[in-house]
């Protein structure tokens, strides 16, 4: 259990925090636009796609109607799918967790095309193409 004097130090830097960084003041799902918005303390919107965030990428809109702010203003939580997003993170440029977003990027890479990537393609396939995996012994 924390003692009075940490706990009044860890809330005299959160108050700190608060008036150096944006946090949410209001969250709101758009359907129309199919778009999660943010509003800051400084009155900028946070507008994204849940498709873009690792843990709404599959769900579906009556899931984000729900929305729910932390009391610091630092994080957002989907109720209904158990779903949380740390403000500071998400303005970072964070989506995710590492290995969620390395996934994400090498998703984009491997499906890419290029007049390169073709001629490799066709490069390999004049070699016989990839080789068959072979069956454990």
């Amino acid at each position: 259990m924390a003692k009075r004097d940490e706990f009044e130090r860890a809330r005299m830097r959160g108050e700190r925090r608060r008036t150096d960084e944006p946090y949410a003041v209001s969250a709101r799902y758009d359907r129309r636009q199919q778009r999660v918005v943010v509003e800051l303390n400084s009155g900028l919107q946070v507008v994204f796609g849940p498709q873009m965030i690792e843990g709404l990428e599959d769900a579906k809109p009556r899931d984000l109607q729900e929305i729910e702010i932390t009391p610091s203003g630092f994080g957002i939580h989907f109720p209904r799918i158990d779903a949380d997003i740390y403000l500071p993170g998400l303005l970072t440029g964070q989506f995710g967790s590492r290995r969620w977003m390395a996934a994400q990027l090498g998703q984009r890479g491997g499906s890419a095309r290029s007049a390169a990537k073709a001629a490799a393609a066709r490069a390999n396939g004049k070699l016989g193409g990839r080789p068959r995996k072979r069956e454990a012994a």
